[in-house]
Order: structure tokens, then sequence, then C-alpha cells
């Protein structure tokens, strides 16, 4: 990927990272483990970002 990126650009791939995380273990905890995964979970191979 290119160096410079254009700010707009730069912003969604920030928040495709910040995205990118596991749940918290507070939501685990609250749903008494009903909710394991996160549906939104990316791997940088599989699946691109449609930016």
């Amino acid at each position: 990927m290119a160096r410079f990126k254009p700010l707009g650009k730069k912003l969604r791939l920030a928040r495709a990272l910040k995205q990118n995380r596991a749940l918290p273990l507070f939501v685990l905890i609250k749903t008494n483990r009903r909710v394991r995964n996160n549906p939104k979970r990316r791997h940088w191979r599989r699946t691109k970002l449609k930016l």
C-alpha cells in the first residue's frame, strides 16, 4: 500500500482496525457466555476491505 494515504482513507482504515478486536470480557459475563464471537471480526488475508 502507498505510504501517502488521503485522510479519509486513513480514518476508515483506523476504524476497521479498531473494529477488528475480540469481544470484551464484560460482554461474556453480561450475556452468560451466550455471545461468544464477534461477527465483524476480519482476517487480513481472507477478507479484504472495500475501501
